[in-house]
């Protein structure tokens, strides 16, 4: 494989084995997380969304959709394990706000849930931008992950600070979350890969602290929680 060396590959084929038991467990307790995180969502009155808030939510939807295909894509690519089991997430985070969005009666970006396809073309052209890069080789695959997962905490940091939203703000916790527990994943990868990172949406002190800090686990039921 172009761009990885034989270390590498067999660092990443012992870490794509790793991920079917890393992986397996964690799907099982995130499935936990969510019934407790609708639990907790059902229990807080509906109050009338501000376009801003709206958009946010449609967006996140599609930028959810946007890593899952990418994620899909590069594993029919390369065959890694680790885009497999993080397509899986990503999928339940796209339900997640499915059901916010049916929750507050907005109308589907991902009606029609066609693989590479977007409403936002700001989304549409990342998607080919990122399918493109993936395809270089299995490091650029790597790295890419790891982009899209920064990217998504870099959004959700926004568009949390844009609601008042109790039930909006505890979903964009949970998402947030999980991306951070996904970029602490890509980034092992990237490092056993032997290749060198910088972070392209989050400063670096950020970067940091979350790739050296443990894996989080559980729900976030606090909607003004900070890591």
């Amino acid at each position: 494989m172009k761009g990885f060396t034989k270390p590498a590959l067999i660092a990443a084929v012992i870490a794509g084995i790793s991920c079917v038991v890393f992986f397996a467990p964690s799907l099982k307790a995130q499935d936990n997380v969510t019934t407790v995180v609708d639990a907790k969502i059902a229990t807080i009155e509906i109050t009338e969304l501000t376009a801003e808030e709206a958009k946010g939510i449609l967006f996140m939807r599609e930028e959810e959709k946007l890593a899952r295909d990418v994620y899909r894509a590069i594993y029919d690519k390369w065959g890694i394990r680790i885009f497999s089991s993080i397509t899986a997430s990503e999928q339940t985070h796209m339900d997640a706000l499915e059901k916010i969005i049916k929750r507050y009666g907005l109308k589907d970006p991902v009606s029609d849930d066609v693989p590479g396809v977007f409403k936002n073309d700001m989304l549409a052209d990342l998607y080919t931008e990122l399918i493109d890069k993936a395809g270089k080789s299995l490091n650029d695959a790597l790295i890419v992950g790891a982009q899209i997962e920064e990217l998504d905490i870099a959004d959700l940091k926004k568009w949390i600070e844009a609601t008042d939203n109790d039930d909006v703000r505890i979903l964009y916790q949970n998402l947030m979350k999980g991306s951070r527990n996904h970029l602490r994943s890509f980034n092992r990868q990237v490092e056993r890969a032997g290749v060198k990172y910088t972070p392209a949406y989050l400063n670096a002190d950020l970067f940091n602290r979350i790739v050296t800090s443990p894996r989080e686990r559980g729900a976030i039921l606090d909607p003004d929680y900070t890591f």
